[in-house]
């Protein structure tokens, strides 16, 4: 039987899959740790949730990510993709807000 994928095609999806993994856990670290640093009411000035809420999504996340291959969930399980997406949100749109709202210069 003659297949049009080289035999090792197995072993560049699990190098993918774990790059994809240490990014992840890294993002998680990132944000996590930033999230740590930040006064409390900074997350009330801009309107969001409260920086215990952050702290559980984010931990929470950067647990789950580190646990994903031990429970046998895969490198890239939905929990880990979900986790991902909290560590953006946390660092793309929290974070720059914090950042505006702590040294008081705001965007413009």
């Amino acid at each position: 039987m003659v297949t049009a994928v080289p035999m090792f095609y197995e072993r560049v999806e699990l190098y993918i899959d774990l790059a994809v993994w240490i990014f992840c856990l890294v993002l998680g670290a990132a944000a996590l740790l930033h999230c740590l640093v930040q006064r409390a009411d900074a997350f009330a000035a801009i309107g969001t949730m409260s920086k215990t809420v952050w702290l559980a999504m984010t931990g929470g996340g950067l647990l789950l990510t580190a646990l994903a291959p031990q429970l046998r969930l895969g490198y890239l399980s939905i929990f880990l993709l979900i986790s991902a997406g909290i560590f953006a949100v946390y660092l793309l749109d929290i974070r720059p807000a914090l950042r505006d709202a702590v040294d008081g210069h705001g965007s413009w």
